[in-house]
């Protein structure tokens, strides 16, 4: 029987070094053997062996594969002889690991001179000792993957695919994976594989030559001679969306060896793929848990959802479709109004969501201080116009985001946490929603509804962009680079046109101040405007997709992919603009002063907000410089955030559309002291008041007739006939 079994692993490890051996890439190269000679010259560490190789190998049975998928620990060992027996020579001269290299020349120079003695298995230097490869075997890339509630006793030992996201991550610790011992009396080196969490240490020499001499050889356990492996406790929980009605998620403890540590962090959505294996008690747990063992994921690969924009990788086709993208001249158009096209109208709060995901560089200054680039908006408006779904779809976008309300978020829920950690029992910081949506978004919704002292936590995180913690004896400063995203509700539920701004909003200046867009979305009674809006609902509820655009929208992942080669430019402002942005700044500063219910805190901040809305205006369009158009749009969308109080104004005051356009454009030839005002400087200042191009032509040509001004026909510059 025994030798039956000796042929058969003696048939899979020929097969299995036939495969390595063999084996062709998409070009016909010997794709394994490069990753082997790669691993001699110690350029990588990792040989991951795809099932979707095996299984187009024409001397892999379905056999084989099974046993493989169902009895993958094993698999391993026999990949990893076979690879030992092929590992090419290396071809590039390699850093020396001083401690590694050297003990193990001395170990075979020792072994070659007879040192150790044959007949003993202890003094048998392992495998495992002499390789400095891991070696993983990844699932098939077309199985779905299970949830961790699919995962059950019959999937023990097997290779398994699991979806969830990354609650908490311990830090990097050293585990075991060969000890080694040199006897006091006789010299020897005894090797023990470690092959579980803890083990028995050997304390008496069981070599032959003590034993003949009936002296018990003290052991000493050579740390340096040891093999140690990065190990790392990784706690994955399921998805929101596979949790049955009324259930609570489940988690499950998964442990990454070797190179796989450190490619996760908490709140990354991520598909691994893994061996499904018992851990039994020890000590006085087992004593009470009697024959009930743990399960663990032992992790042979991970992907991950969503990139981050650094680590995004472009396609072939994804950078042809943007340079295509890139030379549209419409693409801030239809970028915006890709996001969330089930959504009617709010074509400028899209635009503003849109500038949020793109962002602008931090910068840093000569003596470390640092200015934020990351935008925050703040969605103020009645119930029901989409506050809330414009927020979810930001964070489907996003490729880092976390979803929290007001209600449901303590101070120290966003900030951080200080918790006992179930392995070593000590105060251990746990990352709240910001420290989570780090470099990436944190979308509050009810911010309104949030206490007072909660929400002071994050007046720091919106301008210094870190989280100071100073309790249970850890005092640390986290980093929380992330851009925060806000809907609320005004103070009375609805917006109460017989009182001023300022006491709507109820939120403190301090924050206000803070927000780069206060967008306030006033629900008006609009005959076309409802009727328009009611077929748009109809019509998305009867087809599930929003009607036709115009253009084809772009999915999630196009975005992504266009919003990540954005950020990799880094706009300046030329020294020509900066008079114009200043000059555009000291007037919002004059107009807010002269109107008795200000809509807004004007601080610095805001000449800082003008300056990254016009940088991620420049990203969009792929420009090292930041153009006039771009700082023209900041201050248009900075002026369309209030735009809905602006039209109340007007309706108090009387002024129709035309006539205000008339009064706004007097104004300006009589403040520049004038009679010429151009076409372009004309459709800024009417836009930056919420009116369009067409109303503009309107007011001229009826004007015109009037013989107020002259219109110049090719230009349509204005000229006032009367000073």
């Amino acid at each position: 029987m025994a030798t039956g079994i000796k042929i058969d692993l003696a048939a899979e490890r020929a097969l299995a070094k036939d495969f390595l051996n063999n084996f062709a890439g998409p070009r016909g190269e010997p794709k394994y053997l490069n990753i082997l000679q790669d691993v001699a010259n110690r350029k990588i560490r990792a040989v991951q062996i795809e099932l979707d190789d095996l299984i187009h190998y024409k001397d892999v049975d379905d056999e084989f594969l099974q046993r493989v998928t169902e009895n993958t620990r094993r698999y391993i060992g026999v990949f990893a002889d076979a690879i030992d027996e092929l590992m090419p020579e290396s071809t590039e001269a390699y850093a020396v690991d001083e401690d590694r290299d050297i003990l193990m020349t001395q170990r075979v120079d020792e072994s070659a001179d007879g040192g150790a003695d044959g007949t003993d298995p202890l003094q048998r230097m392992p495998p495992e000792i002499r390789r400095f490869f891991e070696v993983y075997i990844k699932a098939f890339s077309k199985v779905t993957p299970l949830t961790i509630r699919q995962v059950r006793a019959t999937n023990i030992g097997q290779l398994v695919k699991i979806s969830g996201i990354v609650t908490r991550c311990s830090d990097v610790k050293p585990l075991m994976q060969v000890a080694v011992y040199t006897c006091e009396e006789c010299g020897f080196e005894i090797y023990q594989e470690v092959t579980a969490r803890v083990f028995m240490p050997l304390f008496e020499c069981p070599s032959q030559r003590c034993k003949l001499n009936k002296a018990k050889g003290n052991l000493i356990l050579q740390l340096r001679a040891s093999k140690f492996l990065k190990f790392q406790e990784v706690k994955l929980q399921e998805l929101a969306e596979h949790v049955p009605k009324g259930h609570i998620p489940r988690s499950l403890t998964v442990h990454l060896r070797g190179e796989l540590t450190r490619k996760v962090a908490p709140g990354d959505v991520v598909e691994m793929s893994g061996i499904f294996l018992p851990m039994p008690y020890y000590g006085f747990q087992a004593m009470r848990a009697g024959l009930v063992a743990d399960t663990y994921l032992e992790a042979m690969s991970i992907t991950h959802f969503k990139k981050k924009y650094e680590e995004y990788e472009l396609k072939g086709d994804e950078q042809e479709q943007i340079d295509r993208l890139a030379e549209d001249g419409d693409i801030y158009n239809k970028l915006s109004r890709s996001l969330a096209p089930e959504i009617f109208g709010h074509e400028d709060v899209k635009k503003a969501l849109l500038l949020l995901l793109v962002g602008a560089p931090h910068r840093k200054l000569t003596d470390g201080m640092k200015i934020r680039g990351d935008l925050h908006i703040c969605l103020m408006g009645d119930p029901g116009v989409a506050k809330s779904q414009l927020l979810k779809h930001i964070i489907n976008v996003a490729p880092r985001g976390v979803y929290t309300t007001g209600r449901g978020s303590s101070g120290v829920g966003l900030t951080a946490a200080v918790q006992k950690d179930p392995v070593t029992n000590e105060f251990v910081l746990e990352g709240g929603a910001l420290v989570l949506a780090d470099m990436g978004i944190c979308a509050i919704d009810e911010f309104d509804k949030m206490e007072e002292s909660d929400r002071t936590a994050i007046h720091e995180v919106m301008e210094q962009q870190t989280v100071s913690i100073a309790k249970a004896g850890i005092t640390t400063s986290l980093n929380a680079r992330t851009a925060v995203l806000a809907a609320a509700n005004p103070a009375w539920g609805r917006y109460d046109m017989r009182r001023t701004p300022a006491e709507n909003i109820n939120l403190p200046p301090a924050l206000l101040s803070r927000f780069d867009l206060l967008w306030l979305i006033l629900d008006r009674a609009d005959m076309e405007n409802d009727l328009e809006m009611a077929r748009h609902v109809v019509h998305v509820h009867q087809n599930l997709e929003s009607p036709a655009l115009g253009f084809a929208p772009l999915e999630p992942s196009v975005l992504r992919a266009y919003i990540s080669a954005a950020r990799r430019v880094v706009p300046s402002v030329p020294r020509e603009l900066e008079e114009y942005i200043a000059t555009a700044y000291s007037s919002i500063r004059q107009e807010e002063a002269k109107s008795n219910a200000p809509h807004s805190y004007t601080t610095i901040r805001t000449l800082l907000s003008i300056l990254r809305i016009s940088i991620a205006l420049a990203r969009l369009r792929f420009s090292e410089t930041v153009a006039q158009s771009d700082v023209d749009e900041a201050l248009r969308l900075m002026q369309m955030s209030k735009y809905s109080l602006y039209s109340d104004d007007r309706q108090r005051s009387g002024l129709d559309a035309i006539s205000d356009i008339y009064s706004i454009l007097r104004d300006e030839a009589a403040r520049t002291n004038s009679m010429d005002v151009r076409y372009a400087h004309a459709l800024n200042l009417i836009s930056r008041k919420g009116y369009s191009e067409a109303q503009l032509k309107e007011c001229l040509e009826e004007y015109a007739s009037l013989n107020v001004w002259q219109i110049h026909p090719s230009t349509f510059d204005i000229h006032f006939i009367d000073a």
